[in-house]
């Protein structure tokens, strides 16, 4: 079924969370991993507008309905950023944007080529990468899904749970543009799948991969994702991949837990 992107500009929204009890926070506490957790995504949200900014320079901003989608979906991020630090407030746990602006900084010339490279490597390839962007954009969405839906069952705690689960309806919303996008557009083009398939397999990692401390990721990811359960969640993110045109057989999620020496 085709994505109506008429329908979902028109019926984006914040996600809400006023209705939701947080004063049970502070009779029910989130344990400390848990909250390093809620803080590792908090931070990944509000840096959805660095993958919004890189996308700016690529083909991908000429096409009417990725622009579309790419600006609400941006604007749902931040909501999602701002729902997370609420629980974290209830903890005594300010995240200031003082700190965000810090994270990019300390990235320094590597966050400042970032939109160069990507300029000069998508006008090279030209509209085959928009299908690269969106299976990219598709496999983090999966992502972002399994890791809220399993924190959810983890933690276990009802407001959390529920506040997750909202965040997680919206995150397979965009889950359904990308992955309808990347389908099409990987099944017109021979030259999109093998470009897909390399820049997947070489350069993919876990969302937060690239801004966030390697031991953050590496905690985060084992908490989410470790043991049996975890393993299954990422090889079915696997599996959807791999059913994209040309893709068959890339395991990119597991790979990358595999490299990090995080077991199933």
């Amino acid at each position: 079924m085709a994505f109506d992107i008429d329908n979902y500009t028109k019926t984006s929204k914040n996600v809400a969370w006023e209705d939701l009890d947080f004063e049970t926070f502070k009779t029910n506490p989130l344990p400390d991993d848990t909250l390093r957790v809620i803080r590792y995504m908090a931070d990944v949200e509000y840096h959805t507008v660095c993958y919004m900014r890189d996308m700016l320079v690529t083909p991908s901003h000429r096409d009417t309905d990725v622009t579309g989608f790419m600006t609400m979906w941006n604007r749902e991020e931040f909501w999602h950023g701002e729902a997370l630090a609420d629980v974290l407030r209830m903890h005594d746990i300010t995240l200031e944007f003082d700190e965000l602006k810090s994270k990019r900084l300390k990235l320094g010339w590597k966050d400042r080529i970032d939109p160069v490279k990507q300029s000069v490597l998508s006008n090279l390839v030209g509209k085959d990468f928009i299908a690269v962007h969106m299976i990219w954009g598709a496999a983090n969405e999966w992502s972002a899904v399994a890791a809220y839906k399993r924190l959810a069952e983890i933690e276990g705690h009802p407001v959390l749970a529920e506040l997750l689960k909202r965040i997680a309806m919206q995150e397979a919303r965009h889950v359904a543009f990308y992955a309808t996008q990347a389908r099409e557009r990987l099944g017109k083009s021979v030259l999109a799948q093998k470009f897909a398939r390399f820049a997947l397999g070489k350069f993919w990692g876990p969302v937060g991969s690239t801004i966030m401390d390697q031991t953050e990721v590496k905690h985060v990811m084992g908490h989410i994702f470790g043991g049996p359960e975890g393993r299954k969640a990422i090889n079915a993110i696997d599996a959807h991949i791999a059913k994209m045109p040309g893709l068959k057989g890339l395991t990119i999620v597991a790979n990358s837990l595999d490299s990090s020496g995080i077991t199933a």
